[in-house]
């Protein structure tokens, strides 16, 4: 007979790791599987937004990640020629950022989950999965059969469990850029006691985002357009101190650094959506909705989708709710919660110039404090996109744009109304929210 327990989660990273706290604490029995050993690294862009920094609080590891990294309290911001900053990001957040290298930040999350009473087991790779009446009872690993109420495939865009279960995809974008990132050792902004700042923009070409991370080094990151890819792979280093020139500011701060590692490349990605409940399953983190990179949401998103599916788990194994209903609950919220921020990204991460219309957006942006506050708080998931690129922001985009741009006022209208279409668009394509009905359909 297969081995018991309550939740079996696939996955023991940002989503899994979380989660397992959370269902432990609650009095469950979990069990964390995954087919790597930790400490171990990861693509990410590591960033971890204030929202996400107090998940960490409320998961306990929040002051021993703020032992081994600097706290991100500036923001330095650059969008287009405008520039922009932020002086304290607690007081307008309630928390600073985080930058953590995954080689610590997933160890230490993996220890969590493990002193919450979690049975963590590494180095098991998921190779099926247990049904029983149509629904998902438990996983096949490479140790053996476990049972389970519930089993949570928080294994990452390319999901075991999302193609075991067939979970579909909706709203696939494909990707815009291409990211390549590196650590760099002796950057006096990492260790002379100043304010840690996180610069984020698209000066130019390039965007970027940088910052102190932990092991007293400096994280800066760089994307590009899938066209240039070539000539960043010929010279990784050389292309990525080319790149940064475009932000002389930056350029200034990392230039004494020495990068320390090879410079990593990530670009064979997609944006989508995936049905994220069914009958005995769920899907957190990116195994259930994987965005543009370039704002930097993955981290935090994981956190508060965990808290979220533990909350929903809880309620459909105590009988609060049928778990059905319960899982679909979780389903319907995650899809509201990421549909407006899926497509902001994408437009941040769109190839090419900044077009004209955008870039007087963007001068209008950075040109008040105000607005420059509410994009920080659009990307804490504070407050929606829609709060920063209003019809009215863009209406007097448009008039400014028409004042101070001669010869341009066909362009300038025609791209005006693609982004009005383009914004009803996305609008009228949000997903119908699931029903109960499909839930119930058996998997395989």
């Amino acid at each position: 007979m297969a081995e018991r327990v309550d939740v079996a989660v696939v996955g023991a990273r940002c989503a899994g790791a979380s989660l397992a706290v959370h269902l432990a604490r609650a009095g469950l029995r979990v069990c964390v599987l995954d087919r790597a050993e930790f400490p171990s690294d990861t693509l990410s862009t590591h960033g971890i937004q204030p929202s996400g920094v107090r998940a960490l609080d409320r998961l306990g590891v929040r002051a021993e990640l703020e032992t081994l990294t600097a706290p991100i309290t500036q923001a330095r911001i650059a969008l287009g020629a405008a520039r922009a900053s932020v002086d304290d990001i607690t007081a307008l957040a309630g928390a600073p950022m985080l930058n953590v290298r995954r080689i610590t930040l997933d160890r230490i999350l993996v220890s969590a989950a493990a002193t919450a009473g979690a049975d963590v087991r590494t180095g098991v790779a998921v190779t099926g999965l247990l049904r029983r009446d149509g629904q998902v009872a438990g996983v096949r690993t490479s140790e053996g059969d476990l049972a389970a109420s519930v089993v949570v495939g928080a294994d990452g865009a390319r999901s075991t469990v999302a193609d075991l279960v067939g979970a579909r995809e909706y709203a696939v974008t494909e990707p815009g850029r291409t990211f390549a990132w590196a650590y760099l050792e002796d950057v006096p902004a990492s260790s002379d006691g100043t304010p840690a700042t996180v610069w984020l923009g698209k000066p130019g070409r390039h965007a970027f985002l940088a910052s102190v991370t932990d092991g007293d080094m400096f994280l800066a990151a760089v994307t590009l357009d899938h066209e240039d890819k070539p000539k960043l792979l010929a010279d990784r280093e050389g292309y990525f101190r080319a790149a940064l020139v475009e932000w002389p500011e930056l350029a200034e701060v990392v230039q004494p650094g020495r990068v320390c590692g090879p410079v990593r490349v990530m670009s064979n990605w997609r944006g989508f959506f995936r049905r994220s409940a069914g009958p005995g399953w769920a899907l957190v983190g990116d195994a259930g909705h994987f965005k543009d990179p370039t704002p930097g949401q993955g981290i935090a998103d994981a956190f508060r989708q965990s808290e979220r599916l533990a909350a929903a788990i809880v309620s459909g194994l105590s009988g609060r709710l049928p778990l059905p209903e319960s899982l679909n609950g979780y389903w319907r919220w995650r899809d509201e919660d990421a549909w407006p921020m899926y497509w902001f990204a994408n437009d941040l991460g769109a190839p090419g110039p900044t077009t004209p219309l955008r870039a007087h957006v963007q001068q209008l942006i950075a040109g008040s404090p105000g607005r420059t506050e509410q994009l920080l708080r659009v990307l804490d998931h504070e407050i929606s996109p829609s709060a920063v690129t209003s019809p009215g922001l863009l209406l007097r985009a448009l008039r400014r744009a028409l004042r101070t741009t001669r010869g341009q006022r066909a362009s300038l209208l025609a791209e005006a109304g693609g982004l009005v279409r383009e914004d009803l668009r996305r609008r009228l394509a949000k997903p119908r929210q699931a029903t109960e009905s499909d839930l119930d359909v058996a998997v395989g």
